[in-house]
């Protein structure tokens, strides 16, 4: 005679099944050394030290980015220590979370952590390269000189030209076009500075200069010419455009060799390209990194006997 099976062994069957699945949960658990709470504890852990090493990074970035704007050195060494400190944060959060995934952590964890590792070495570097250009502020120290003491020596040096030619309305018309030449010469080299503090290309700027060699040899001939003048021996305005221009060449020299640098030029460049995709593939690596801890199974909590024989069994 065949016996079957009643709904009551039904219910046993499945609440056998369900402590077993239950004591192998916790059995699993304890074997790993560590209890269901300490698990949730340490993946929280993880999540937050994830957290924090997103927001370092973004701070980090957003201090570079003001060290890169910044119209004085001290501000720009303000913020780039700003930004030195907090990616040293990010390194030691990284450090910290690399010891915490090695003694309980998927293999797919630990890659991602070696993929972010990767890439931060890469942000670590443009990021020396970066700062180390913008607290030098090169292009803004050259601009500075060329709208201050630089414009201040060709104006003098235009207003005695200026003074000087209707002084000499009679003399002969070889002198006034010299003056004239010397005087329209200086004002286009004058003009060619700003450009080339603005410009990135070598090869843009070298052209640049060879304009300006060609507006300096012309105002030293024209200014030549004047001088073997006779009746121009110990004019105040011819001496007063020499000084001048003297004080104008040596001013450009120092404004050449500072744009030359393009510190704030490269330092931009570089904050706008390499160090915003390094940036962007750091943080894309972290997001992965904490989906990935996030989406773990909750632990089991540990399996009480009083709570089964406590429950109402009911028979139909």
């Amino acid at each position: 005679m065949e016996v079957k099976p009643g709904v009551r062994d039904f219910l046993w069957m499945g609440a056998g099944a369900a402590v077993l699945l239950v004591v192998l949960l916790v059995m699993q658990s304890y074997q790993s050394g560590r209890s269901p709470a300490q698990r949730l504890e340490l993946k929280a852990r993880r999540v937050d030290l994830v957290e924090r090493m997103r927001y370092s990074l973004a701070a980090a970035s957003e201090a570079e980015k003001s060290a890169v704007l910044a119209v004085t050195d001290q501000d720009s060494q303000a913020f780039a220590d700003q930004a030195s400190a907090a990616t040293a944060e990010v390194e030691r959060l990284r450090k910290a979370l690399g010891e915490l995934l090695a003694s309980g952590a998927s293999q797919k964890e630990k890659e991602l952590l070696a993929r972010f590792s990767e890439v931060f070495t890469d942000f670590q570097r443009v990021d020396r390269d970066l700062l180390a250009l913008a607290v030098k502020n090169t292009n803004l120290k050259a601009f500075a000189l060329a709208f201050g003491p630089a414009a201040q020596a060709s104006q003098e040096m235009d207003s005695a030209l200026s003074r000087f030619l209707p002084r000499h309305a009679k003399s002969p018309q070889k002198m006034l076009l010299l003056a004239a030449r010397a005087q329209a010469a200086a004002l286009r080299l004058e003009t060619r500075l700003a450009p080339h503090i603005a410009e990135e290309s070598d090869q843009k700027m070298d052209a640049m200069e060879a304009l300006m060699e060609s507006d300096d040899r012309e105002v030293r001939a024209s200014l030549d010419g004047l001088d073997a003048q006779p009746e121009l021996r110990g004019d105040p305005d011819l001496a007063t455009v020499r000084s001048s221009y003297a004080r104008f060449s040596e001013l450009r020299v120092q404004i050449l060799a500072l744009s030359r640098e393009n510190t704030n030029v490269r330092s931009l460049a570089i904050s706008l390209n390499q160090k915003r995709k390094v940036m962007s593939v750091c943080q894309d690596a972290l997001h992965a990194l904490q989906q990935e801890i996030a989406g773990e199974p909750a632990p089991a909590t540990p399996f009480n006997p009083r709570q089964l024989s406590s429950e109402p069994q009911t028979a139909r």
